[in-house]
């Protein structure tokens, strides 16, 4: 296949940036909302892989018949596609969002989520060695600074104890957040981007349910009422609002975005959902970041902001056969 040629030039105008821009923010928005959700669950005894997997499970039975019926019956595309799908569903969808869920179990929902949206630089460095597409010295300052951004919200230089598993964890979340961005993006399958968040929503979903039952993943759920900042919520409420807002809407406004803006440009705009997981984690569990995780927040947007800049210098080249 090609390289995703729609990267190689932010500065190119393309139909749809206003409409992409919009879908983009709404799945930052409803993708913000997923830890401070999660966190009251697993707080209450709930397992990651328990509200993980409701909560694709849910997401896959409501977009369901969406990706049907935008698919139209050319079953040959999704056959084409399955390596594509396969791929989504396990590092994209259930990969992702299981690492993210055990990286909050120990460390406040917007660090967690500072650390996964490191994210747009890794996208950049896989378009750099998957399609030669080299980053430029503004490029490399902006990781520079996310880096350095990075060591600050884990509180590195203060010489505080830091939580290395909740790193390890919400680094894992990064890989798959970079593999969501790329292949959202990857319009070569021809698939509509509903009928790829379908498809992938029912893989993990599938996957994480035929290891629960196997064993391999503990799945533990808690009845009876959650506690959301000191208002006590039944159960099945947060657990529909994660399969609905975090899971259905989210990942089909996220690839409709990607789609329209390109990888690189999608996961730029998805920062927003730093900022939206702030004031959920804010309003839902009562929690407020330190400054120097404000701090170390701004740094990484910052660098981002850079690396994005960068790559606007970056000359239109042919595509590249993989």
């Amino acid at each position: 296949m090609t390289t995703l040629t729609r990267d190689a030039d932010l500065t190119v105008s393309r139909p749809g940036h206003g409409p992409g821009l919009g879908l983009a923010l709404a799945s930052a928005l409803a993708f913000g909302m997923s830890g401070s959700l999660a966190r009251p669950l697993l707080d209450a005894g709930w397992s990651p892989g328990a509200v993980v997997t409701l909560r694709i499970s849910i997401g896959a039975a409501l977009v369901l018949p969406l990706g049907l019926r935008a698919l139209a019956g050319h079953w040959g595309l999704l056959r084409r596609a399955l390596p594509t799908v396969v791929l989504y569903g396990l590092f994209a969808v259930a990969g992702a969002q299981f690492c993210y869920f055990s990286a909050v179990q120990t460390m406040d929902v917007a660090a967690a989520l500072m650390v996964e949206y490191t994210a747009p630089a890794l996208v950049v460095v896989w378009m750099w060695l998957a399609h030669g597409q080299r980053p430029g010295p503004l490029t490399v300052l902006g990781a520079a600074i996310s880096a350095l951004g990075l060591l600050v919200v884990l509180d590195l230089f203060s010489g505080a104890q830091f939580d290395l598993v909740g790193t390890l964890w919400a680094l894992a979340a990064a890989i798959g957040a970079t593999v969501y961005f790329v292949l959202s993006a990857d319009d070569d399958t021809g698939l509509p981007p509903m009928t790829l968040a379908a498809a992938g929503l029912v893989v993990g979903g599938v996957l994480l349910g035929l290891l629960g039952l196997l064993g391999l993943l503990p799945l533990h759920a808690v009845a009876g009422d959650i506690d959301y900042a000191g208002l006590d919520l039944p159960v099945w409420l947060p657990v529909v609002l994660l399969g609905l807002v975090t899971a259905a809407i989210a990942y089909g406004t996220g690839i409709a975005a990607s789609r329209r803006l390109g990888s690189r440009l999608a996961s730029f705009v998805a920062l927003g959902e730093i900022i939206f997981a702030v004031f959920w984690a804010w309003v839902l569990v009562g929690q407020v970041p330190v400054a120097t995780q404000l701090a170390g927040g701004a740094l990484i947007l910052l660098g981002v902001v850079a690396v994005k800049l960068g790559e606007r210098t970056i000359e239109h080249e042919e595509p590249v056969l993989v």
